[in-house]
């Protein structure tokens, strides 16, 4: 017989598996330190995720002495594991589109998608016009991890400017069938930001992780000078 699991067992999984889908894969010896946890425990947590489908086990190469690598363990999250994430309303969503496009058109839907947006906007600007242009691509991380995004920045070694990932999209099912959702995220970013953005990879279109390189603040004032120029002729 199963043995039936306590309400803190089960909270501490979720935890677990949270952590994964924010900052996956990752390796069992940091879930443990992130949240406290002995390797006995992250074991028994992560072996019922992996039994259950939630989890998948992935190999990574770690560096050694003389340029060798060994394997390393990771966990990554799983669709179903992602799916458990999920908005519940994503059928009526998307049947509530589909409908708006039949009757109205797919502008309908972009003119909605932009609606939504216009909120969110409207929620952050205030907070965004505070910090300074070096510091919103990290304050808007942190304000989409709020509403639910699981998201990050970073800045890429290579290329210029920041990164902004979204680790979870609720409503990534509904934006596979509709782009115009991801297309007035962008647009949206763009506007807090006040620097151009570029969508590099999303969730909907079957990437890991929605993934959005974000200009350097100077570039968005070298085009704002450009074009004061060009209307000053």
């Amino acid at each position: 017989m199963k043995q039936v699991e306590s309400g803190a067992e089960q909270s501490t999984r979720a935890r677990v598996a949270r952590l994964i889908l924010e900052h996956g894969p990752i390796a069992a010896a940091a879930l443990g330190e992130r949240l406290g946890l002995t390797p006995a425990a992250v074991r028994r947590h992560l072996d019922a995720l992996l039994t259950d489908g939630m989890i998948e086990p992935r190999t990574a190469r770690t560096r050694v002495q003389r340029g060798r690598g060994r394997p390393a363990r990771m966990f990554a999250i799983t669709d179903a594991g992602r799916s458990a994430f999920e908005h519940a309303y994503d059928d009526l969503a998307g049947n509530a589109l589909r409908f708006l496009a039949e009757r109205l058109g797919e502008d309908a839907v972009g003119d909605f998608a932009r609606s939504q947006m216009a909120a969110l906007v409207e929620r952050l600007a205030p907070a965004m016009r505070e910090v300074p242009a070096d510091q919103r691509v990290r304050v808007l991380a942190e304000a989409l991890s709020a509403e639910g995004y699981a998201a990050s920045a970073s800045k890429p070694r290579v290329a210029g400017g920041e990164q902004l990932c979204q680790h979870h999209c609720p409503v990534s099912h509904v934006a596979a069938a509709f782009p115009q959702l991801c297309e007035a995220e962008t647009e949206a970013f763009a506007e807090l930001l006040g620097t151009p953005v570029q969508r590099l990879a999303t969730i909907a279109h079957g990437d890991g992780v929605c993934t959005t390189h974000v200009s350097p603040p100077q570039l968005s004032e070298a085009m704002n000078r450009n074009k004061s120029k060009e209307s000053g002729r």
